[in-house]
């Protein structure tokens, strides 16, 4: 089982970034935990990108059977990108939407998201873990349709 986690603009600064919002963890040594942790469960695979044609280019690139489910934090995105909500809407493959942050206690204008409608369900404001739950749900969801 191939889970991809996909990470939008500036999370490749997690670390560096505002650390009382996103802790002082790069998201790449993260991800070594949660290749450990899921270990023998599943292969993961992990993509950053701060440009909205490079993750719809890698959604469409995956999201008909290479992954069998897609963890997507898209950052800003998640506030203004029809396009990647039409990308999620358009591939097979089941998505959930993380967030480090509780999007709902920030500026008003991150409470709208447009993915949200088009994924399996989201996970915000749990910090890192949030990505941890997110590939448990896959892994045990794993055939079940994609979306609400």
């Amino acid at each position: 089982m191939n889970i991809y986690l996909v990470n939008g603009p500036n999370l490749n600064l997690l670390g560096k970034r505002e650390p009382e919002v996103y802790g002082s963890q790069t998201f790449e040594a993260y991800f070594l935990t949660l290749q450990s942790r899921f270990e023998g469960q599943c292969t993961l695979h992990y993509f950053q990108s701060n440009h909205e044609g490079a993750l719809i280019d890698y959604l469409q690139q995956v999201g008909f059977g290479e992954a069998q489910g897609i963890v997507l934090n898209a950052g800003a995105y998640t506030h203004t990108s029809i396009a990647l909500a039409d990308a999620i809407r358009a591939i097979t493959t089941p998505v959930v939407e993380v967030h480090i942050s509780n999007i709902y206690a920030r500026e008003s204008f991150r409470h709208h998201s447009y993915l949200t409608g088009v994924c399996k369900g989201i996970i915000s404001g749990l910090g890192l873990q949030g990505y941890a739950l997110a590939v448990a749900y896959l892994l045990e969801n794993m055939g079940e349709s994609k979306g609400q």
